[in-house]
């Protein structure tokens, strides 16, 4: 199933924040959105969830998604925000049920508890399942919330930068699971990231923005460059190879450019 988004813009009032936005992503892709704060990331990602309703086109699986109720996006498309609200003292088990509420019709089924059951075998946190959330580190939540994502059978899961505010460990351990997921549940995954180099590592493609509009797509190995880096971000940086991986190192601001 190909995401195809066609001039998509968007505005707040009277300030616009996308510019005629267009790209695909294919099934079991990693399509990363990468740049500098403010240049229309998380806005994208909410404008194609439904969140925000934005002109142009997005389409989904042969559909459009204005053509859509709530529900039916609801079961193509799950959506992990950056901001993870924590409300009542709810149990791991019960967070990743609240996933399946696009199929709960009146009580939750038999199958409603073996999908969730499932889904933390698959994704390996048996040890959390009924831990409250209230007790769990941050990756550990981050995990669990892209088990509730995938407890929904979506097609398609929009990320809001998940290793924000991460370790370095669990930073490793949650982009792996997305990148396990994608591969095996052919999942397309369209990820906001802010880490150049985890995104080199783990994204299939990225989608570099500045400004609300896309200025480079393709391979991080050959797109990234001290050029890029330089117009997109402001900043002077080396490039490096290190055990088969690109790196980006800053070096120093640009004096007088404004990312």
């Amino acid at each position: 199933m190909t995401l195809s988004v066609r001039d998509l813009s968007f505005s707040y009032g009277d300030r616009k924040i996308l510019h005629g936005i267009s790209f695909e992503a294919a099934t079991g892709e990693v399509l990363g959105i990468a740049g500098p704060n403010g240049c229309g990331k998380t806005t994208l990602i909410k404008c194609i969830d439904r969140i925000f309703e934005p002109q142009g086109e997005v389409e989904f699986a042969g559909k459009y998604l204005e053509d859509m109720t709530t529900t039916e996006v609801a079961q193509l498309i799950a959506y992990v925000p950056q901001a993870l609200t924590m409300g009542m003292a709810m149990s791991v088990f019960e967070t990743i049920l609240l996933g399946r509420r696009p199929y709960i019709r009146w009580s939750v089924s038999d199958t409603d508890i073996e999908r969730v059951s499932m889904i933390i075998d698959d994704l390996g946190i048996q040890h959390l399942a009924f831990r409250s959330m209230t007790q769990i580190s941050g990756g550990e939540r981050q995990k669990v919330m892209i088990a509730r994502a995938m407890v929904q059978d979506p097609s398609l899961l929009l990320l809001d930068e998940p290793t924000s505010a991460l370790d370095l460990r669990h930073q490793l351990e949650v982009m792996e699971l997305v990148q396990r997921v994608s591969r095996e549940k052919q999942v397309s995954v369209l990820m906001a990231v802010h880490d150049l180099n985890l995104a080199s590592r783990f994204c299939d493609r990225l989608m570099v923005m500045k400004e609300g509009r896309v200025v480079a797509l393709g391979k991080p190995s050959e797109l990234l460059n001290e050029t890029l880096i330089r117009d997109v971000y402001g900043v002077e940086a080396m490039i490096t190879r290190q055990s088969g991986f690109l790196q980006v190192i800053p070096v120093c601001p640009v004096r007088g450019i404004l990312a």
